[in-house]
């Protein structure tokens, strides 16, 4: 399935008093990451939710097995496990700068209509972006 790298600088406001990036932010990171993986595909979110689509987190799942410290360059692939149907689930693989992977995690996301609050299928254009 389609993959995309993306490169985040850890900032020392993310990180804990034994200088670790805090597991909290991972969250924030992988965020990052999913929102350039949909803008390199031609899909802005923010577009998402203005046709009345939103994309709220249903499960996240994180697998820490190296630290990351202030400064570090880190590299999250981020990769569709399949297609999308109601949900969309994306699997992730942090490296640090030595290529060492130090994080792994898995999302599943809900297509929500935003008047309604219900699930709905995910939107054509975007399974025509993920079949090109």
């Amino acid at each position: 399935m389609k993959s995309h790298k993306t490169l985040v600088k850890v900032r020392y406001a993310e990180t804990d008093q034994m200088g670790v990036v805090h597991h909290g932010n991972y969250p924030q990171y992988l965020e990052i990451a999913r929102l350039e993986w949909l803008s390199t595909l031609g899909i802005s979110y923010k577009s998402m939710e203005e046709e009345g689509i939103m994309l709220p987190v249903y499960e996240l799942n994180l697998k820490y097995i190296k630290p990351v410290t202030f400064d570090e360059n880190i590299t999250i692939e981020t990769r569709l496990q399949k297609m999308p149907n109601v949900k969309i689930i994306f699997d992730y693989s942090v490296f640090n700068e030595q290529g060492e992977l130090v994080t792994s995690a898995t999302s599943t996301l809900v297509f929500m209509d935003s008047k309604t609050r219900r699930p709905v299928r995910c939107p054509q254009y975007i399974l025509d972006k993920l079949k090109d």
